[in-house]
């Protein structure tokens, strides 16, 4: 990044750099969480689910994309080991042990919820400090909020579909 860009960064770069390394881990754990869900996954309406999974797990890998751009911008270095994810992510990585549909929402869900926590304490962190990685964490926030609002229709689906096969 040049010089005037981190001179008008008002955040301490350091504190910057981790909340974006911590983004940047949940990511990644997001990613394969999504991809090997759509993998593995099974039970009613699991092509609609697999599709979605699919679909996010490429968005979260974009967000990725994004955050170690802004992270190299900053003069920082991304995790450089898978390894490390677990350790710098705020949000839980849920194995797929059970793969089946409601199962893996829920999971899902879960993941998308911490997401959006993450990105409005970065978004907080960076308000009137730090104008690019705020607005980049507006707009990965955007995503996640529609994430969560797609897998919640989607598992109240699941269950009208269930409940209505009950009777």
């Amino acid at each position: 990044m040049g010089t005037r860009g981190r001179e008008i960064v008002g955040i301490e770069l350091p504190r910057l750099l981790k909340l974006l390394n911590e983004a940047y881990a949940s990511e990644w754990l997001a990613y394969y969480q999504y991809w090997l869900g759509a993998k593995l996954i099974k039970g009613p309406m699991k092509d609609a689910v697999g599709a979605e999974l699919t679909l996010h797990a490429t968005e979260e890998l974009n967000h990725a994309v994004l955050l170690a751009g802004r992270i190299i911008q900053l003069g920082g270095e991304p995790a450089l080991s898978p390894k490390d994810w677990f350790d710098l992510s705020p949000c839980k990585y849920d194995t797929p042990e059970d793969p089946y549909v409601a199962v893996l929402l829920d999971q899902n869900i879960a993941g998308e919820q911490c997401a959006i926590t993450t990105y409005k304490n970065l978004m907080d962190a960076t308000k009137d400090k730090d104008m690019v990685t705020h607005n980049m964490a507006l707009t990965i926030l955007e995503q996640e909020v529609e994430h969560e609002e797609d897998l919640q229709s989607l598992r109240e689906d699941l269950d009208l579909m269930v409940s209505r096969g009950r009777r």
